[in-house]
């Protein structure tokens, strides 16, 4: 009678599994977290630029390669100090203003992470995130 149960559940076990094997052998080679999230509100280095003083850019960064350098008027906000670094982008911000997240580079999901709780938890409208973030700043300087 032991062993019948053991059979039985690891044959259920195994026919659980079956769904997650086919997706994993499917989607093989596309590893979703080296993907870059898809962003409707993204926005290039020249159409921010072009924003002039109506940009309020946030640099979602760790804090020692933004005291390397740092988009000129940045304010610091990530998750790790989201608590004490708010209350400062809060400060600067205004309704009029527009909000450009960065991080290092394309494929750093920082800043869309950072501007999905400036959108969703602290509920401010015009929030972009900066293609190919921080890198591309420097490219196109």
């Amino acid at each position: 009678m032991g062993r019948v149960l053991v059979r039985q559940v690891l044959f259920l076990l195994g026919l659980a599994f079956l769904p997650a094997i086919g997706q994993a052998l499917y989607y093989r080679g596309t590893v979703s977290w080296q993907q870059r999230p898809v962003d409707s509100a993204a926005v290039s280095v020249e159409e921010a630029k072009n924003w002039g003083g109506a940009v309020l850019w946030v640099d979602a960064r760790a804090e020692e390669p933004f005291a390397k350098a740092h988009v000129p008027g940045a304010l610091r906000l990530d998750e790790d100090g989201w608590d004490t670094l708010l209350p400062s982008v809060l400060a600067a911000w205004s309704p009029e203003r527009k909000v450009v997240v960065y991080c290092s580079r394309e494929t750093c999901n920082a800043s869309h992470a950072v501007a999905e709780r400036l959108r969703h938890e602290v509920q401010l409208k015009n929030i972009y995130v900066l293609q190919g973030g921080w890198e591309e700043w420097e490219n196109k300087k």
